[in-house]
This record gives structure tokens, C-alpha cells and sequence, in this order.
């Protein structure tokens, strides 16, 4: 039986290496919890916001992020790979993603401002209109990804191979846009 909570705000609360399934959240604020290494499968999260919390390693599998935003958050080695795909739309501003899997995931237009994004697998997703802002993409995996019209602009540290990758009317900037020829091993002046 799925519990229900509407509206509410849970704030400072320590869910560390807890199970927290088959739950609905509508509408609920998460202030300054700590969800690491918390077992969050299988739980629906409807127009929900996280601020300042650190969910990093927990698990996801199942579970709901149906219009999310997470604001300073900690998401460092989650698989948002294994969450439901059914209306999944996020957001992420100020938080530190490293480790994390996006793979086949369908996000287009999601907005990353201000991220960590180390070694993000990012594999066979749909980015299309994405919009990385100040976001630091160091050693971030891009195969065959659809990155049609994402913007790069004030992006760093990205590499990937635009032969392998859909990146119509991406936009780019440099010095940063030499890293679509890092393959080629050449030297850039």
C-alpha cells in the first residue's frame, strides 16, 4: 500500500542508509536532508523540490522524478537510469552530480546551472535543447547521445566525438569547443 503526502516540508532530517518505498510525494519540499546511501526505490516524486540535501549512492530504482528541481544538492554515483522514464523531468541548479548514470534517459530541455558533472555517464540519452550553464563535464561520457540544439555555451571540460554523437545546432563556445576534436590528438593554438 503506497503512502501519500501532499504539500508537506520535511526539513533536516537524517533518512541515512534508510528504506523509503512505495510512497507518493506531491508537492513537497525537501530542505537539508541527508538521503546517502538511502534505499529510495520504488517511491513517486510529483512537482517536488530538494534544497541543500545530499542523496548521494542512494537507490532509485522505480522511482518517479516527475518534474524535480534539486537546488544545492549532493547526487554523487546515483543510476537516474534505473528510475521510472514515465513523465521524468528534472532539474538541477548548484549541485554535484559526479559518478551519477543519465544513460537512455529521456531529458530533453532539462536544465543543469552550475554543476558538477564528473564522469556522468550520459550514454545513449536525449538531450535535446539541454542547457549546461557553468557546469564542469571532466571526463563526462557522451555516446551516441542526442544533443540537438544543447547549449554548451558556458560549459567546461566537455569532450566527445560529434561523428558518434546527434549535435544539430548544439551551441558551443571557445576555448571549450576544442574538446570535439580531442580525438583527432592535434594541437590547437
Amino acid at each position: 500500500m503506497e503512502k501519500i503526502h501532499d504539500d508537506k516540508t520535511f526539513s533536516g532530517i537524517d533518512y541515512s542508509g534508510k528504506k523509503i518505498s512505495y510512497r507518493e510525494f506531491n508537492n513537497c519540499e525537501f530542505v537539508n536532508c541527508n538521503f546517502q546511501k538511502c534505499d529510495l526505490t520504488s517511491n513517486d516524486f510529483i512537482d517536488c523540490t530538494f534544497t541543500g540535501c545530499n542523496l548521494s549512492l542512494s537507490l532509485v530504482d522505480n522511482s518517479g522524478f516527475k518534474t524535480v528541481r534539486f537546488i544545492d544538492c549532493k547526487l554523487m554515483g546515483i543510476t537516474f537510469n534505473t528510475s521510472s522514464e514515465f513523465l521524468f523531468a528534472v532539474y538541477f541548479q548548484n549541485c554535484q552530480l559526479d559518478y551519477s548514470s543519465f544513460y537512455q534517459k529521456k531529458m530533453k530541455k532539462t536544465k543543469f546551472i552550475n554543476c558538477m558533472l564528473k564522469e556522468v555517464d550520459f550514454g545513449e540519452t536525449d538531450l535535446t535543447e539541454a542547457v549546461f550553464t557553468n557546469c564542469d563535464l571532466l571526463s563526462a561520457s557522451f555516446i551516441r547521445t542526442i544533443l540537438d540544439k544543447a547549449d554548451f555555451r558556458t560549459a567546461i571540460n566537455y569532450a566527445f566525438d560529434p561523428e558518434i554523437n546527434k549535435i544539430k545546432k548544439a551551441k558551443f563556445s571557445l576555448p571549450a569547443v576544442t574538446g570535439l576534436l580531442s580525438k583527432y590528438n592535434i594541437e590547437i593554438d
